[in-house]
């Protein structure tokens, strides 16, 4: 039987900035509209968090069950090593998905009742990515599934809940978390390209091979750099987010310089707080500029 402190790993933790992130961005963003309001945005990161973590239980319930678990590079999983049942695993993933959905639902009530539709394509997305017969995060999809979800539909479905609409401010924040959120996808998947090969996981990462997959990365970590120079004709305080330059490069240091499977771990760490430490900046700066 699983510990406690093998449960909380089987969370997956490193990947909760992937939930944090696009909440403060799109409350931010909020702000910049004068209309933050900060009980939505708890039930909003309710919301990401109960996903993320469910997503992280699904996957590796699914991937488990399938064995594409049984070798890996990367950390443990709970039914790949069989330290959980599978049933377990499941339920602690539909437990997080069903917290999930009552917040979202509390929130889509309180704000535009058609959200309550994007929240059932989003608990279908968390499912389908690696579970059902033909899971998309088998074919190369999970980087966009990743973009549109945690970048997208997180960002501005947070800034629309407070405050009613949604401005290019908002979609040049969902643009770079989503691509930073998607990078650390990609370093995951960079990592585990020789198991998934082996077991028939044809991820983005595989398609790609290891050169090109590098070149993805970089690509990525580029993005939000560049939407920081295009968020300062809104407030020049936006250029705050150059603050996170510095832990972006230290995450691409490893992938850059050719470093291959467990070496490769530190990259999701390094990203991920690159991500929250650029949403933060940014959001602080908006923040300031529309109460200013």
């Amino acid at each position: 039987m699983a510990s406690f402190a093998q449960w909380v790993s089987g969370a997956r933790p490193r990947t909760l900035p992937n939930a944090v992130a696009p909440v403060i961005a799109g409350t931010g963003a909020a702000a910049w509209l004068h209309g933050a309001v900060w009980w939505k945005a708890l039930l909003a990161l309710a919301v990401a968090l109960s996903f993320v973590v469910g997503v992280n239980y699904a996957n590796d319930y699914s991937d488990g069950i399938r064995g594409t678990d049984d070798e890996r590079a990367g950390p443990m999983r709970l039914v790949g090593s069989r330290l959980a049942a599978p049933r377990a695993v499941l339920t602690a993933a539909l437990v997080s998905l069903f917290v999930g959905c009552v917040a979202g639902l509390a929130l889509a009530v309180v704000s535009a009742p058609w959200l309550i539709a994007v929240g059932a394509v989003s608990v279908l997305g968390a499912w389908l990515y690696t579970g059902g017969s033909r899971p998309y995060g088998y074919s190369g999809l999970g980087e966009v599934a990743v973009f549109v979800f945690f970048g997208l539909i997180a960002v501005l479905g947070t800034q629309y809940t407070q405050a009613l609409r949604v401005d290019w401010v908002g979609l040049a924040l969902a643009v770079g978390v989503g691509a930073l959120s998607s990078s650390v996808l990609v370093a995951n998947n960079l990592r585990d390209i020789p198991t998934d090969t082996q077991s028939g996981k044809i991820t983005l990462a595989v398609r790609l091979g290891d050169g090109r997959t590098r070149v993805l990365y970089h690509t990525l970590l580029v993005i939000p750099a560049l939407l920081t120079l295009v968020l300062m004709l809104a407030t020049p305080w936006c250029a705050a987010g150059l603050v996170a330059a510095p832990l972006a490069l230290r995450a691409d240091r490893p992938v850059r310089s050719g470093r291959v499977g467990p070496q490769l771990i530190p990259v999701l760490r390094d990203t991920g707080l690159a991500m929250v430490v650029w949403s933060v900046a940014v959001a602080a700066a908006l923040a300031y500029s529309g109460h200013a």
